[in-house]
């Protein structure tokens, strides 16, 4: 019954914060979504800020759990912005909250996460120096969270999409000449 209760409470706060602003949600509201009482919401959490703290935290975790396998750039910016597409409205108001440093740390863990996995994938044989790899996935890594920072900033429009294609058209190749330069410089 606790965890029912628990998954009701997210499922409120999810719903309310696709309708407004974070600021605008109480926890009267969750409870009276849910038709729970206070007491029941402070038994799994301690007030808003960590029941969205659990919440960004879990799909984050999630959402690395479901793609242990990532083969391309595309699919990279596929992951990293699917989430976000689907809750736009809860994603603007967390953004534009006093909770944005939460959700910026929890979007640069998915994309580190992200551009690991791809690298293990697409380049399994990978010989490269440990540093140099590293460098590689910091490069990727902010590519791809600056992207998804850029793109939420600007209203999370539909068209930025194209562009964003077009940038991954554009560096199509990029990690392959990393890669390779890497190898030269240790031979």
């Amino acid at each position: 019954m606790a965890n029912f209760t628990k998954q009701a409470i997210k499922a409120s706060f999810m719903k309310l914060l696709n309708e407004r602003p974070l600021n605008k949600i109480s926890v009267r509201d969750i409870v009276e979504d849910c038709g729970i009482n206070r007491n029941s919401f402070y038994y799994h959490f301690q007030d808003i800020p960590s029941l969205l703290t659990e919440i960004i935290t879990e799909h984050t975790q999630q959402m690395i759990r479901e793609y242990p396998s990532i083969n391309s750039l595309d699919e990279c910016f596929h992951v990293a912005f699917q989430f976000a597409k689907e809750n736009s409205r809860a994603v603007m108001h967390i953004y534009h909250s006093v909770n944005r440093d939460l959700f910026e740390t929890n979007t640069l863990k998915l994309c580190q996460s992200v551009v690991e996995t791809y690298i293990a994938t697409a380049f399994p044989d990978n010989r490269m120096d440990e540093g140099d790899q590293a460098v590689l996935v910091r490069f990727l890594k902010c590519q791809l969270f600056g992207m998804c920072i850029d793109w939420i900033s600007d209203g999370m429009r539909d068209e930025a999409f194209a562009d964003l294609r077009r940038m991954i058209d554009l560096c199509r190749g990029m990690p392959e000449l990393i890669l390779a330069r890497s190898q030269q410089t240790q031979q």
